[in-house]
């Protein structure tokens, strides 16, 4: 056990060498002359810029009682009204010209780059879904005696795990999205699960054959089938066991899902992409969706953490 006054001194030591780091970035970010401009990022994530009412064309101002805007238009019989706003820049009688700023209201709308983040949110949880119903299927034909069953999920585990992931959401995309129609989030989905899903299959697989051979005998002894031994025997310890190297797995599927990017998806990371070609602010774009996928993973291990203990806690 270390002593209260050695953990305080390691933590003083901690918060030392993170503040050696902090002061070198810091240093290192001045070397290259680099103007930080965070403000420009913030419209990106939540854009808080007010509505602007213009005019329609050139006319007189009319302020109404219930403090409405009608703008009589000199060649329009058709009057512009504007019922409802937060701001007003006209008073009555004034002249405007179109295109003039007469009014504004309050709003804050959804960025590119948080839109970026639920879609990437959206992808991440359908093909962890979908890869963990893959993963097990394959899991267990992997255990399995049956020869057919088990050489085709090897070969399964071996095609996909042999190959980059880049290259197999080009083959779903382009040869099996022609061939079965699919949309690009679809094909995203498919090829996410596709991959993780073999990794899974070799987890399950090395959870279930840890768990000792006398369990299922002795489940078999009992009068069960199969099946039901492999169901609330054998699966349930085996999967406390491949909790860790399963949140681990899932936490590279949310990063790996930015690669959907090259087939035209508007996850985080082209999100990201598109904010740098229109604010060229960089640094500040790419420091923001690093921190939203930190943001991400942290999340489900933190939740992994809260069932490992809430597992632990029932043996």
């Amino acid at each position: 056990m270390i002593r209260t006054s050695n953990r305080w001194l390691w933590q003083a030591v901690f918060v030392v060498i993170m503040a050696l780091l902090m002061t070198g970035l810091y240093q290192a970010s001045q070397s290259i002359n680099y103007n930080w401009q965070w403000h420009r990022v913030l419209p990106f994530i939540v854009d808080t810029t007010p509505k602007e009412f213009r005019a329609q064309g050139d006319g007189t101002v009319q302020i109404n009682a219930d403090n409405s805007i009608t703008i009589n238009l000199d060649y329009s019989n058709v009057p512009q009204q504007i019922p409802a706003y937060d701001a007003r820049l006209v008073q009555q009688g004034d002249l405007v010209f179109e295109g003039d700023v007469v009014a504004s209201s309050n709003q804050w709308t959804i960025g590119p780059v948080t839109l970026g983040l639920w879609v990437t949110l959206k992808i991440s949880v359908l093909s962890l879904f979908f890869a963990i119903i893959l993963g097990l299927m394959a899991g267990l034909m992997r255990i399995s005696h049956n020869p057919v069953t088990k050489n085709l999920a090897f070969l399964y585990v071996e095609i996909i795990r042999g190959t980059p992931l880049l290259v197999q959401i080009f083959i779903v995309y382009f040869f099996l999205g022609t061939i079965f129609e699919l949309e690009r989030f679809t094909a995203g989905v498919v090829a996410l699960s596709i991959f993780t899903g073999a990794y899974i299959a070799e987890i399950i697989r090395a959870g279930i054959q840890s768990i000792p051979p006398g369990q299922m005998e002795a489940a078999r002894s009992l009068g069960m089938s199969y099946p039901k031994a492999m169901m609330y025997v054998i699966l349930p310890q085996a999967f406390k066991r491949t909790l860790p190297p399963m949140a681990g797995q899932l936490i590279t599927l949310i990063k790996d899902s930015s690669l959907v990017s090259v087939i035209s998806i508007t996850d985080l990371t082209k999100a990201g992409r598109e904010v740098i070609s229109g604010s060229f602010a960089t640094f500040e774009v790419w420091f923001v969706v690093a921190g939203l996928y930190l943001l991400l993973t942290t999340s489900l291990s933190w939740a992994v953490q809260r069932i490992e203990k809430r597992l632990a806690s029932s043996d």
